[in-house]
């Protein structure tokens, strides 16, 4: 079932060292191969944009990291609380990480995602994102394998 959130009352913040504790907890808890603390202070340093959603008592519901390079937008990573999947927040989390990019003048979102994240490619789909490509091997898989990355892109 679909939770009605009071958009007003959410909370995005930018995303600072001192949340990477809470980031990679939620990390670790949704992907297989997640990415590592230093990953998420090398974004920071390099000043990504970093931003996360926040309830009203304050738990973190999700968060994305996007990278603008001259004219396009790179979404390097987004997710959303295991136990808060399925309630639109992901719909949100684009909504906001495609206003960013608009604000700092992009024309265009990139994303890579796994063939076998089914349910993320579905909410891509949907957003009006399009397969532009495929990056093969990208991926770390099980068993010291490979898997490809469909890349994606969304006009803004």
């Amino acid at each position: 079932m679909m939770q009605q959130w009071d958009l007003a009352r959410l909370q995005y913040e930018p995303m600072g060292e001192a949340d990477i504790d809470q980031v990679l907890a939620l990390e670790e808890s949704v992907y297989p191969h997640p990415w590592s603390r230093a990953n998420f202070i090398d974004s920071l340093a390099s000043g990504y944009q970093a931003w996360l959603l926040r309830d009203p008592a304050g738990e973190l519901l999700g968060y994305f990291l996007v990278m603008a390079i001259v004219d396009e937008a790179h979404l390097l990573n987004v997710a959303v609380a295991a136990n808060r999947q399925g309630q639109g927040l992901g719909r949100l989390l684009l909504n906001q990480a495609c206003a960013c990019a608009r604000g700092l003048g992009m024309e265009s979102m990139l994303l890579e995602v796994r063939p076998t994240n089914t349910r993320a490619l579905a909410i891509y789909q949907r957003y009006g994102f399009i397969q532009i490509g495929r990056r093969k091997a990208y991926y770390p898989a099980a068993n010291q394998q490979r898997e490809d990355a469909i890349v994606m892109r969304f006009v803004l």
